[in-house]
């Protein structure tokens, strides 16, 4: 009998990473405070990490959004006054997104929510664990950048 799909080990791997990120993002989203949707708390969560400052391209860039959802999303987050846009002084001709006050309180709210869930997670696997699958996953997601 031929091999099916199911069999295919590199099938498996995608099949499973794409039921990890439907579960990471059912996971976040069912604890996101009111008014606040995925893609912009995964905006929200960028602009923590990396600090205020980073351009609307650095952001799409790092999230792999489309230039047209990306400026829907900070438009959306501006309106709400979870972030600013402003001129970049160095070249006008570039925007800066940092931000706000609200949004820093709504993205703290929004990760105390997700706290119970992430220490489960972590008492379910150890830092031995996560830090082996970093070499394969990196080398895989490489290997798909270069690919596109």
């Amino acid at each position: 009998m031929a091999a099916g799909p199911e069999d295919h080990p590199d099938v498996q791997v995608f099949d499973e990473i794409r039921l990890i990120e439907h579960l990471v993002r059912m996971t976040i989203n069912t604890r996101l405070p009111a008014g606040l949707n995925y893609p912009q708390f995964e905006v929200l969560n960028l602009l923590s990490r990396r600090g205020d400052g980073i351009t609307p391209a650095q952001i799409a860039g790092a999230l792999q959004m489309t230039k047209s959802g990306l400026t829907n999303t900070l438009q959306r987050l501006e309106a709400g006054g979870l972030i600013g846009v402003e001129d970049c002084a160095e070249d006008g001709r570039r925007k800066r997104v940092r931000l706000s006050a609200e949004g820093r309180r709504l993205y703290g709210e929004a990760m105390r929510a997700l706290r119970p869930k992430m220490d489960t997670l972590r008492e379910g696997f150890t830092p031995r664990e996560f830090r082996e699958a970093l070499p394969f996953l990196r080398a895989l997601r490489g290997w798909l950048a270069e690919s596109v």
